[in-house]
């Protein structure tokens, strides 16, 4: 199958696209400066880290509760043809990131909350802690956002992996779907 014989309609809407890429961005940025701040020093640049890192968790919170309402109120192109483990591995891994979507940010809310540091968006909104302050359960909880966000990197790279499968070996159009200005 080429990339031109999947036509217009079996495209993702331009909606869709842009929860798509804007996610993905803010997900790996929200990813890498976690990986780099979680070794800093304390020190203001630390601080504001945290700060910028806490606000992406929130944003891409709330822009992925905006992309499954779209998703659920919006068919998406009908799926690839392809052996039926591919296509269930494809659902398997698009319901994990959606989870995951909700379930980072989440957890790091909670751990946030537990630890007794408030989240105060754009340092001009405080949000409600999530849980009530307490060091045991900061403790309990803040494996479990490295490891969430961790698996959601390792699903992403999958994700990633396969549209790359799609386009370069099988040559089938699939990656043009969700590309704006595709074929």
């Amino acid at each position: 199958m080429s990339a031109s014989s999947f036509n217009r309609t079996e495209r993702y809407s331009p909606v869709a696209m842009v929860f798509h890429w804007l996610l993905a961005l803010m997900i790996i940025g929200a990813f890498c400066m976690g990986l780099y701040m979680a070794d800093l020093p304390f020190s203001p640049t630390r601080l504001k880290l945290y700060n910028w890192h806490k606000w992406a968790g929130v944003t891409i919170l709330g822009l992925s509760a905006l992309r499954l309402l779209w998703r659920l109120t919006h068919q998406p192109p009908a799926d690839a043809a392809g052996p039926r483990w591919q296509q269930l591995a494809a659902h398997g891994t698009h319901l994990a990131l959606y989870a995951l979507f909700f379930a980072v940010p989440l957890v790091g809310w909670a751990y946030s909350s537990a630890a007794g540091f408030p989240i105060v968006l754009f340092g001009q909104f405080p949000l409600p802690d999530f849980v009530a302050p307490n060091k045991e359960l900061s403790l309990l909880i803040k494996p479990w956002h490295e490891i969430l966000a961790w698996a959601m990197a390792v699903l992403v790279l999958m994700h990633i992996g396969a549209a790359f499968k799609h386009h370069f070996l099988d040559r089938d159009g699939l990656l043009w779907r969700m590309l704006p200005g595709g074929r």
